[in-house]
C-alpha cells in the first residue's frame, strides 16, 4: 500500500530516508568484494574475466567469445521486429539532435597588447560504455551513452554488458549499439567488466572513461577506479518525484509512478500534492493498477518501502520539498507548470505538465535519462557530449603584454616562495637582470 503523510513533522524524516535508502550496512562488505575484483582482473586480465563471469552470470565463456561477433551482430536484426527497429532509429535520430545542441565550441579571444585566451574541447581516445542487463534489456541505456560519445567525436567506443542465458546478448541491445555506431561489443557484466575498462587486458581496451549505470558492484567499482579513469557518475536506483494539483489526472500520476517503481525493489515514488481527494484517488489507482502488472511482486516492494504520498499545504511548499530531496525525475503535473519551474533548483530532468510522462524521456525525447540520484542533483546533472570532452586553456602574450605584467607575478611568486616562478619572467622582460630577484643582503655568501 502506498502510504499517505498528512503529518509535516514526519515529512523531512522520511524523504531523507529514502534519499539515504543505498547507504545500507552491507556496502562496506561489498566493497571489499568489488576490490577483490578489480585487483584480480588487473592482475590476471581476461582469465579473471572468465573467472567471474562464471562465477556470477554462470555463463561459461571461452577467451575468443568475450567480443561480439560480427555474425551475431548481422543476426541480431533478423530478430527484432520492424516496429521495434523503426522505434530505436527515431529514438536514435531525435537523442542525436538534441545533443549535437549541445556541443561546446573552442574559442579564441584576441585582447589588447596581442593577448590571445581561449579554450579548445577535445574528446577523449577511448571511451567504455556500461549496459546493464540482469533483470531486463536496455537498447535505451546503449542510445543515451553512445549518442553523446558518438557526437562528441570519441575516435574509440567500448561497450559492455554482461551475457544472458546461452551466452547471449539481447537483440535490441545489439542492434541499438550499431544504429549508434557501434561494433567493438564485449559480453561481461558487473565489477569485473569495470575493471576490465579501467586496466584493460588481453581483449578488452583501457579506456579514458567509463559512463552507464548499474547494481551496487558496478557503481561500487567505478568509484574506485575513478582517477584511474574517469567516470560519468555513482548512479543509484531510480526516482520520480511528482508534484500534481486538483487539476492532476489521478490515473496518470499513479502510472507515473509504478513506471518508476517497476524498475527495481529499491526504486523510489513519491508525490507531493495539495489535494487531499487525488492523494487518496492515486492510492488507489496504485493499487489497482498493480493487480495484474507483469512486475507485481518487485514493483509492490519499491511501492511499499520507497513509495510515499505526501500532502502539502501548497506548490510553494512542495517545491521547496522537493528541492531538498534533488529528485533525478521530477514531474509536475499542475495547471501551471512554467510558472513552478521557477521555483525548482535541484532537479535531474523535470517534466512539464500532464502530457508528458517520464516514460518520454526514458527513451525519445532527446535529453539524456542517465541523471544524478540520491540528491546528486544538487550539484550534477545529466550525462551528454560534455561527459566525452575535455577541455585545454590557450594562452598566449605578447612581450609588450608580459611586460605589463611582470612585477605583479613576480610580487605573487616571491608571496609563494617559488623564486623560479619570477625568474621565469624576469628573464625575459630583464634579461641583464638578477635571475634570482635578490637583495644584496639576501644573497648567499660566497
Amino acid at each position: 500500500m502506498l502510504r499517505i503523510i498528512t503529518q509535516q513533522a514526519e515529512v523531512r524524516a522520511e524523504l531523507q530516508r529514502i534519499c539515504d535508502r543505498t547507504h545500507d550496512d552491507q556496502v562496506v562488505h561489498k566493497e571489499a568484494t568489488v576490490r577483490e575484483v578489480l585487483q584480480a582482473v588487473k592482475r590476471q586480465g581476461d582469465r579473471a574475466l572468465l573467472h567471474y563471469t562464471a562465477e556470477f552470470d554462470h555463463q561459461n565463456l571461452r577467451q575468443e567469445e568475450l567480443r561480439v561477433s560480427g555474425s551475431e551482430l548481422d543476426a541480431a536484426y533478423q530478430q527484432v521486429s520492424k516496429e521495434l527497429l523503426d522505434a530505436i532509429r527515431l529514438a536514435c535520430r531525435q537523442i542525436e539532435a538534441f545533443h549535437r545542441q549541445r556541443v561546446p565550441k573552442s574559442w579564441v579571444h584576441f585582447g589588447e597588447d596581442e593577448i590571445v585566451l581561449g579554450k579548445r574541447y577535445t574528446p577523449v581516445d577511448r571511451a567504455g560504455l556500461y549496459v546493464p542487463g540482469g533483470r531486463a534489456a536496455y537498447p535505451s541505456t546503449v542510445l543515451m551513452n553512445a549518442v553523446p560519445a558518438k557526437v562528441a567525436g570519441v575516435p574509440r567506443r567500448v561497450m559492455v554488458t554482461p551475457p544472458g542465458a546461452g551466452k547471449s546478448i539481447n537483440p535490441a541491445v545489439l542492434v541499438a549499439a550499431q544504429e549508434a555506431g557501434i561494433e567493438e561489443i564485449y559480453r561481461v557484466g558487473g565489477a569485473q567488466a569495470i575493471a576490465a575498462l579501467a586496466y584493460g587486458t588481453e581483449t578488452i581496451p583501457k579506456v579514458n572513461i567509463i559512463t552507464g549505470p548499474g547494481n551496487i558492484y558496478v557503481t561500487l567499482a567505478k568509484k574506485l577506479v575513478y582517477g584511474t579513469v574517469g567516470i560519468d557518475s555513482l548512479a543509484g536506483p531510480s526516482e520520480v518525484l511528482v508534484i500534481a494539483d486538483e487539476t492532476a489526472n489521478a490515473t496518470y500520476v499513479a502510472a507515473d509512478l509504478l513506471a518508476q517503481a517497476e524498475h527495481d525493489p529499491m526504486a523510489a515514488a513519491i508525490l507531493l500534492t495539495t489535494d487531499a481527494e487525488l492523494a487518496k484517488k492515486v492510492q488507489a489507482e496504485v493499487e489497482q493498477q498493480l493487480e495484474n502488472h507483469p512486475r507485481r511482486t518487485l514493483t509492490e516492494k519499491a511501492i511499499a518501502h520507497y513509495g510515499l504520498i505526501v500532502i502539502v499545504d501548497s506548490l510553494e511548499q512542495a517545491a521547496e520539498l522537493s528541492n531538498e530531496f534533488a529528485p533525478e525525475h521530477l514531474e509536475l503535473e499542475v495547471a501551471e507548470p512554467w510558472e513552478l519551474v521557477e521555483k525548482i533548483r535541484h532537479a535531474g530532468a523535470i517534466f512539464l505538465g500532464s502530457s508528458t510522462p517520464e516514460a518520454v524521456g526514458d527513451y525519445l525525447a532527446g535529453p539524456n535519462h542517465t541523471l544524478p540520484t540520491s540528491g546528486a542533483a544538487r550539484y550534477a546533472s545529466a550525462l551528454g557530449v560534455e561527459t566525452f570532452l575535455k577541455h585545454s586553456s590557450l594562452i598566449q602574450y605578447s612581450p609588450i603584454a608580459l611586460q605589463k605584467v611582470a612585477g605583479a607575478i613576480e610580487v605573487l611568486a616571491k608571496a609563494e616562495g617559488l623564486p623560479s616562478h619570477a625568474a621565469s619572467v624576469r628573464l625575459r622582460t630583464q634579461p641583464k637582470g638578477d635571475s634570482w630577484g635578490m637583495e644584496d643582503g639576501d644573497k648567499p655568501k660566497s
